[in-house]
């Protein structure tokens, strides 16, 4: 499994041996099942996650006791409550495995370890964070300008096969819509 991680930091900057044995070392390799919550609300998040294989989501229970979607990621990536990963706080939220994932999972001391020792992976780390709040300005400007059709549009266009893969209502919660309005925007779009 550690091979598609390092060829996904290798994409990005150069790596010596030193380092890729020392990546290898801190990021272990987990199997889990669909529906399995793998950091629970409540809780600091232990790991942050390299996606290799399957869908994960972010999600917490809104006053009505509704799942409210807030992050879909597929393969390859990293995934985790990453504000309270970092800040090591109490997440609100639960990371959820929507398939089967295969994952390589990595601790805050061995991520801050992994930054120290390599420059590499510090400069990683960094194209990282400024990739992640690029999404998120893109989500948030999304969610604010773009009618519920043409959010769904841009799903597609951007993670074509996530529908093969994610239940309706997790993609429909993560557009901020009731699943009816997906079912409805859907069919439209078929015929």
């Amino acid at each position: 499994m550690h091979g598609k991680l390092i060829q996904h930091l290798q994409s990005f900057h150069h790596f010596n041996a030193d380092e890729i044995a020392l990546i290898k070392y801190c990021f272990e390799p987990v199997e889990y099942p669909k529906n399995m919550i793998i950091e629970e609300k409540g809780n600091v998040p232990v790991h942050l996650y390299y996606i290799v294989s399957g869908y994960l989501r972010l999600f917490h229970t809104d006053e009505k006791g509704n799942e409210i979607t807030t992050h879909i990621n597929c393969p390859p990536g990293f995934f985790t409550s990453y504000f309270h990963f970092i800040n090591q706080t109490k997440s609100d939220e639960n990371v959820e495995c929507i398939t089967d994932c295969k994952l390589l999972r990595i601790t805050k001391e061995n991520l801050d370890r992994l930054t120290l020792e390599s420059s590499a992976m510090k400069d990683f780390s960094i194209s990282v964070f400024h990739q992640s709040i690029t999404y998120n300005e893109n989500r948030s400007k999304e969610l604010s300008t773009l009618n519920a059709e043409q959010r769904y549009l841009q799903l597609l266009k951007n993670y074509p096969e996530i529908i093969q893969f994610v239940p309706v209502q997790y993609i429909a919660s993560f557009l901020g819509m009731k699943p009816e309005s997906l079912s409805r925007i859907r069919r439209k779009l078929i015929n």
